[in-house]
């Protein structure tokens, strides 16, 4: 079985190392760094260093693999998968590029082809396990609450990222759609904030993302559905103050004869401070709330960084769920053809409980309570 990883980013080399441990994989990225951190962590592994932004390449580059996982920077997501679907091979994404993957679904029937999307923590698990429950139970409401944080505080920010800081600040800058009483709303990011204790962790503020993604979608019937983000409190004013001043607008302006864009330099600026150590402690922590009429189903994730693999929480808890699904794919759980968000993949009972078998088996576990509402 041959498996091609596209992007050897953190998440990425965690997923070819966990994936290498029963098939053979290929990881292909431009950064020749990035191959030569995977290589020292297991030679077992062929790194090929690939612009992965040459689309025209891709046919060629896949044609020996049987299955392929997309983890490009979000930018270049959408044509990345458009382009594997085109090349006939099944994938699974963890790209989180802003366009409607859905829109690919007819293209990916017409090629015999099936994409699972959107395929992390959040989206990603959160997805899964509401389309679990929405088979079995007349959903009210849905709530999902996560971040990523490290455990040493670092003033002023208080936050750092396995990924690129334009990423996140893009999810500070796009408007957060949730639903309320059967209507979509639209409210700025970093809105709604309140403050939430957590075990393990203390006070967090939780605030408005645009993180519901497929789901306003393909669970439209729910008529209340929020996705929230957490970071240590005090991040939002300081992001709000960023905006204020216009550091995060996508807007060029002139610098001594130069046309800059202020989202770009900020970005620039924060990406030596955000960026996750390699052995750096942290942790990833999401609630998910799932109730009917009559009770609420908690789903209850707290994931720290692994020292004897020298795995970051968030490259454990994003990319097994990513390797969990491609594994459900080789064994033949799930065939379906066609474009599939989580939530529609964990609508299948053998599905559902084999990512979670898979993802305990590597010691991560969503702790599952259940209580009935007051009369």
């Amino acid at each position: 079985m041959q498996i091609a990883i596209l992007g050897a980013g953190m998440v990425g080399r965690a997923m070819a190392i966990d994936l290498a441990a029963k098939y053979k994989v290929t990881s292909f990225d431009v950064s020749e760094n990035a191959l030569q951190l995977l290589a020292q962590k297991n030679n077992t592994i062929k790194t090929l260093k690939a612009d992965l932004s040459n689309y025209s390449n891709y046919n060629t580059m896949l044609a020996g693999f049987d299955f392929v996982i997309c983890a490009v920077p979000g930018f270049m997501g959408y044509k990345a998968l458009e382009t594997i679907i085109n090349a006939q091979k099944n994938v699974v994404d963890i790209s989180f590029f802003p366009e409607n993957a859905l829109e690919l679904d007819a293209l990916a029937k017409e090629k015999n082809v099936t994409a699972i999307v959107d395929c992390g923590v959040a989206p990603g698990m959160s997805n899964l396990m509401l389309g679990y429950h929405n088979e079995r139970m007349k959903i009210t409401d849905f709530e999902c609450m996560v971040g990523g944080l490290p455990k040493k505080r670092v003033y002023p920010f208080e936050y750092k990222a396995p990924f690129s800081p334009v990423d996140v600040l893009e999810e500070y800058t796009r408007p957060a759609r949730y639903v309320e009483n059967s209507h979509i709303v639209t409210k700025p990011a970093l809105s709604d904030a309140e403050l939430i204790d957590f075990e393990n962790v203390g006070t967090l503020e939780s605030f408005n993302t645009d993180g519901l993604r497929s789901i306003l979608f393909t669970m439209g019937h729910i008529p209340n559905m929020k996705e929230k983000t957490l970071r240590y409190p005090g991040h939002i004013d300081l992001m709000k103050g960023l905006i204020k001043a216009g550091f995060l607008s996508t807007a060029p302006i002139n610098f001594k004869g130069q046309q800059v864009s202020p989202m770009e330099f900020t970005s620039s600026l924060l990406f030596d401070q955000w960026k996750l150590g390699a052995t750096e402690a942290e942790f990833t922590l999401m609630q998910i709330k799932i109730s009917d009429a009559e009770r609420t189903i908690c789903y209850d994730l707290y994931d720290e960084y692994d020292p004897a693999t020298e795995t970051s929480s968030m490259s454990r808890t994003t990319g097994y769920t990513c390797t969990a699904a491609l594994s459900m794919l080789i064994q033949n759980l799930f065939t379906e053809k066609g474009v599939f968000p989580p939530e529609l993949v964990g609508k299948h009972e053998a599905c559902f409980s084999f990512i979670i078998n898979y993802l305990q088996e590597r010691n991560i576990y969503y702790r599952k309570t259940e209580f009935k509402k007051k009369a």
